[in-house]
């Protein structure tokens, strides 16, 4: 297939962009349907003419069906996607991405989504689609997921397809953090729960309560056996995020974050806080998930995105050799940059 990619790029280059163009429509209409043409045209910052061509040719082909409410894919066209994203992914060469990351950052295998999350916020959804599709072939009977909060893994939880394993239990990996309901590790662990037919944990207590309020909670029946499930789980899906970010969503007054980014830290996961080199900055009172407990589960998967989000990923460092990472080719480049002119 690369010979055959060479050959194309080489003598029909027009070929790969119309086809390129094509999908990038085609995906867009799928992750917003129904939609119309003029939005559809903002949200690819093409014209509307150049949009009107395109689809007509989409529906000819009976990959799009156009009605009253808008723009939908048909079966067919979800299909063609389906189809399109190996040729995609070697076309944009990010099989050569995903190796320099996987070294890069030391992790078992690297995942690498087409497009740029900054630019396109339906790359998000795909990076969510991909990662629930690499969980679903991991998880066994009797496995015991635990999953973070955050938009990210939000996204993994809501494109999960149906499976069909017995005795499956999901566990939030921390408290609840900042004020939005819908992305709360809890709320994602029942929601995960409900559509592949496992059981399921909550935690209802905040994750930025004082070291002094978290040793009485800890000893708690019901709290003290969801911890201890926690720490058995052979799957956790988490999120990275920068160390500002994080701080911020905890709580955290402008001078402690101001402290905690002058000692250093560029990013969080499950509650502590890493340098630029992956040394702990700082742990912040937290319940659930520790650090030890995620240098021993079998399988860690990692979703981020956006160029903003580079240093903080290169900083994450868990000591799991089985680390897996979903990310946006946008900030895929953007570390391969970084590292390169460290090492030049």
């Amino acid at each position: 297939m690369n010979k055959l990619l060479n050959l194309q790029q080489k003598i029909i280059p027009e070929m790969m962009e119309l086809l390129d163009k094509r999908y990038q429509i085609l995906k867009r209409i799928y992750y917003n349907q129904p939609i119309g043409r003029r939005a559809l045209a903002q949200e690819l910052n093409l014209g509307e003419r150049i949009v009107r061509t395109e689809v007509n040719f989409l529906k000819i082909q009976g990959l799009v069906d156009i009605n009253s409410i808008g723009m939908m894919v048909t079966k067919d066209g979800e299909n063609i996607l389906e189809e399109l994203e190996d040729l995609i992914h070697e076309i944009n060469g990010l099989s050569k991405i995903e190796k320099k990351l996987e070294k890069y950052l030391g992790i078992s295998k690297a995942i690498v989504v087409p497009g740029d999350l900054e630019k396109d916020s339906t790359v998000l959804k795909e990076m969510g689609r991909i990662a629930a599709l690499h969980v679903k072939n991991l998880i066994q009977d009797n496995s015991i997921i635990a999953v973070t909060g955050g938009s990210s893994v939000a996204q993994v939880v809501d494109n999960f397809p149906k499976i069909n394993k017995q005795n499956l239990l999901v566990v939030p990996a921390r408290g609840g953090i900042g004020r939005v309901i819908e992305t709360q590790a809890s709320t994602l662990a029942a929601k995960l729960a409900i559509k592949i037919g496992a059981n399921h944990k909550l935690f209802h207590v905040p994750d930025n309560l004082s070291y002094e309020a978290l040793e009485k909670m800890i000893n708690e029946p019901e709290i003290k056996e969801t911890i201890s499930y926690i720490s058995k789980a052979d799957i956790l899906i988490f999120g990275i995020g920068s160390a500002k970010e994080m701080a911020k969503r905890r709580g955290l007054r402008e001078e402690q974050i101001e402290k905690l980014i002058n000692n250093g830290a560029v990013s969080e996961a499950f509650g502590y806080y890493f340098g630029k080199n992956g040394e702990f900055v700082y742990k912040a009172p937290t319940i659930g998930l520790h650090f030890d407990d995620v240098k021993n589960i079998k399988h860690i998967i990692a979703i981020a995105g956006g160029k903003n989000k580079a240093d903080a990923i290169i900083s994450t460092k868990t000591q799991n050799p089985n680390m897996v990472l979903v990310a946006d080719e946008g900030v895929a480049r953007e570390i391969i940059n970084i590292k390169e002119s460290e090492g030049n």
